[in-house]
């Protein structure tokens, strides 16, 4: 089978001809470069009509070369594959039209390939990985992806921008030209670390409070090289604790890495770093699939195709906002979920920051009423030790406080029998039979939105309320509130119970009684301007 792809979702006007008998993906690209700023929609789309014509062609003249006899058309073409978003509406309907037009004259099915779920897919088609987290790190976006119950699930996101405009606007701010990503890392080479925003909401990211520090400190007089420095260690540090908190949620020990940004070394050696210290697997394919290219493309179209994915003409438009999670991944039928493992519950567990486990009194030369708990931030290398070191120290801290106050307002929570913040250690009464994620039911999951609405009304948020972080048995006890803070800001409110509801959503197979169930129990006591606030941030996700 030899599929024609085409992509042109933003800047890179690119055509490819992927073949899967020989395994082989030939990739024909001419990137839009803006002259000054960031990237123009009409620039790009101006660029996208006259490159789109070139690249296609240089490919087709490609697959005639190669083509043999016994195909219907002389360019050997079994479909063509297309990039229907999301991007930029002008880019898309150029890409769609061409698109359209080379099915039509080579006579053969028309593929419509979400661009983000291409990301994802040509790493585990690389990579051989059953069923991997996917981050994608890309200009005009931040998130990560589970395959689940049929759909590509989005376990977290980023809540502002995407990565690589994030730091195009640094870069822009300091005169520096598109992309602003390669610079960036070139710079960094010969940085010191200097403190900015560490932002982490669950298994959610933000960039917009890292980028205005970035700024300032530009303006301060602060070395660009050292800001530079700092703003990889941050972010990147950032992208790979949320994809090790997806990990630890889903169960999966592998890992792919898809987008522009993936193309970054420090980024790459952070998730490898990651990866080799919790046992998982870690993949990022070669620089010409990471950046945006049409081999993607057709390697996804290839896949559709084969499961009979064709689209009509009639129903082949482009969709600027076409989120991964709307796509039917007919192509993964009767395959495994990234959701796995989920029932176990050893006596050691190491979790997303910590190394948990259940231990006798004894053990410790403490004497204690039963089995405790011991939990152990261990420290992370492939953060910068300063950094790492403040994030243990004040996790460690917050915990031992929120849990202790939710405790005092009714909310079950374990007793804090000794905290050790040197060491990032803590000691807990060991309390539930079992996670969460273990056994999804209805009642459980409601008290969980009423122990939510109780702490929000006390003036703090658990920070990370996700299945992991439940316990179960004879009650419903919220663990883990090392990203907790005290906020009475209905935003900081709303996104907990966004947590929560997320991890529902990535690994339930019928979310949504759940969901509704979480709200149920919080509307109980918690303010309705919460659960207003709650379907705005539901709206405002990059890909909504």
């Amino acid at each position: 089978m030899r599929v024609l792809g085409i992509e042109g979702t933003a800047w890179a006007a690119s055509a490819a001809l992927h073949d899967t008998a020989e395994n082989t993906t030939v990739i024909e690209s001419d990137p839009y470069q803006p002259t000054s700023g960031g990237i123009h929609p009409r620039e790009a789309a101006e660029h996208m009509g006259e490159a789109i014509p070139t690249v296609v062609q240089t490919i087709l003249h490609h697959a005639a070369e190669t083509a043999t006899v016994d195909h219907a058309n002389v360019y050997g073409i079994d479909a063509v594959a297309f990039s229907q978003g999301p991007g930029l509406g002008p880019c898309l309907r150029t890409v769609g039209t061409a698109a359209r037009a080379a099915a039509q004259r080579l006579a053969v099915p028309l593929v419509g390939v979400n661009h983000m779920v291409a990301h994802l897919e040509i790493g585990r088609h690389q990579s051989g990985f059953d069923s991997p987290v996917c981050l994608n790190a890309s200009g005009a976006n931040a998130h990560l992806l589970g395959y689940h119950n049929g759909r590509y699930r989005v376990l977290g996101e980023t809540m502002d921008t995407g990565v690589g405009n994030a730091l195009d606007k640094f870069t822009r701010h300091i005169g520096w030209s598109h992309p602003g990503g390669p610079k960036i890392e070139q710079a960094a080479a010969d940085g010191e670390f200097i403190d900015l925003p560490y932002v982490v909401k669950g298994m959610d990211f933000s960039f917009s409070g890292i980028m205005s520090a970035a700024k300032q400190a530009a303006d301060d007089g602060h070395a660009v090289e050292d800001i530079c420095f700092s703003l990889q260690e941050h972010v990147f540090g950032m992208l790979t604790e949320v994809a090790e908190r997806a990990l630890s949620l889903t169960g999966t020990d592998e890992l792919v890495l898809g987008g522009g940004v993936g193309q970054n070394a420090r980024l790459q050696a952070m998730l490898e770093t990651m990866c080799e210290e919790r046992g998982a697997s870690f993949f990022a394919p070669e620089a010409r699939f990471l950046r945006d290219n049409a081999g993607m493309i057709a390697v996804l179209g290839a896949k559709q195709l084969a499961a009979g994915d064709t689209l009509a003409l009639e129903d082949s438009a482009v969709d600027p906002n076409f989120r991964p999670d709307q796509v039917p991944v007919r192509w993964r039928a009767d395959e495994p979920s990234v959701a796995r493992g989920l029932a176990e519950t050893p006596s050691t567990q190491r979790g997303a920051e910590a190394v948990v486990d259940v231990v006798d009194p004894e053990a410790l030369s403490m004497s204690l009423p039963g089995r405790c708990v011991r939990k152990r931030r261990v420290a992370k290398a492939y953060r910068h030790p300063e950094l790492d070191e403040t994030l243990r120290r004040e996790r460690t801290t917050a915990e031992a406080r929120l849990t202790s106050q939710a405790r005092q307002i009714g909310v079950p929570t374990p007793l804090v029998w000794d905290v050790d913040p040197v060491e990032s250690t803590l000691i807990f009464e060991h309390v539930g039979e079992r996670d969460l994620a273990a056994e999804l039911a209805l009642e459980p999951i409601r008290q969980v939105g009423a122990h939510l609405a109780a702490i929000h009304d006390a003036g703090f948020v658990h920070g990370d309320p996700t299945t992991r972080n439940v316990r179960v048995g004879d009650r419903t006890w919220l663990i883990d509130f090392g990203l907790g803070f005290h906020t009475g800001h209905i935003e900081d409110h709303a996104m907990d119970l966004h947590v929560f509801q997320q991890s529902l959503e990535a690994t339930a197979d019928n979310p949504e009684p759940l969901c509704a169930a979480a709200v149920a129990g919080y509307a109980e006591r918690g303010e309705p301007a919460v659960l207003e606030r709650l379907s705005t941030i539901e709206g405002r996700g990059r890909y909504q």
